[in-house]
């Protein structure tokens, strides 16, 4: 990490709460339908930037844009929310915004895995977590063994997650053990435990998947806002969630 950076805010300190309290959605969110929505946080460098802050602040205040909707899993109607944190190619960013990036998640967990096991929330990982630091790794699976019986929810976290990958290992695993089916490669996905997507979001104003959930959103809908990420509240999936009631589902029929 360079020494031009501030040092991060500890999560769940007074600077990096802003004073915010507990968020829960309202009551009423469970008559959307969806049981699985995944979303594409996209624009803290652009949140940051426009208030002439270094990157880093901008992840920070993603963290806290994370911890209002985890807060709010349980009273949503979702069964499983899905996040992309960490891509395959993030690894392309500079090597101190990586870094910052690991230090958030450890501090992350650190600080929210209480909350997490206090309010039934399982935590789950996809992607190829085991080839990041053998620190962040022991602390994800300890995370993952404290919530492995949560029944409130079940929180996804995408990290050094690249579909595309998760594809051909899937293919790979299926043809391992006979032919090479649709129900076969969805056996050995990443999510094959949750349930189908029905919502894809993506913030920032950006509209393409960039790697996320390819295979998972062949029959998602998909909602597209201008929110930068730090900015994006429960309000905000509310919304989605209400746009996704509204649509009618065809699965390629009429």
């Amino acid at each position: 990490m360079t020494t031009s950076q501030p040092p991060l805010v500890p999560l769940g300190s007074r600077e990096d709460a802003a004073g915010e309290g507990p968020v829960t959605a309202r009551s009423d969110a469970a008559g959307h339908g969806a049981r699985h929505v995944a979303i594409i946080m996209d624009g803290n460098g652009r949140w940051a930037k426009k208030r002439h802050l270094p990157r880093v602040m901008g992840h920070q205040r993603g963290v806290e844009a994370v911890r209002r909707l985890v807060r709010a899993l349980p009273g949503s109607g979702l069964e499983a929310l899905t996040l992309y944190a960490f891509s395959s190619e993030n690894w392309k960013r500079p090597e101190d915004e990586v870094a910052d990036l690991m230090t958030l998640m450890k501090r992350f967990l650190k600080s929210d895995l209480p909350d997490l096991v206090a309010h039934g929330i399982r935590l789950k990982i996809i992607g190829d977590y085991k080839a990041l630091s053998p620190d962040l790794v022991a602390q994800l699976e300890q995370a993952l063994d404290a919530t492995s019986g949560g029944t409130a929810g079940t929180l996804a976290v995408a990290l050094n997650y690249g579909s595309q990958q998760e594809i051909a290992r899937a293919a790979a695993a299926a043809a391992a053990e006979g032919p090479i089916t649709a129900e076969a490669i969805e056996r050995h996905l990443d999510t094959a435990d949750l349930p189908p997507l029905d919502l894809l979001i993506r913030t920032s104003g950006e509209v393409r998947l960039s790697n996320f959930l390819l295979w998972q959103a062949a029959y998602a809908e998909m909602w597209f806002t201008d929110v930068l990420w730090p900015d994006f509240r429960p309000e905000h999936l509310e919304e989605a969630l209400a746009t996704f009631a509204g649509r009618e589902r065809r699965y390629g029929g009429r």
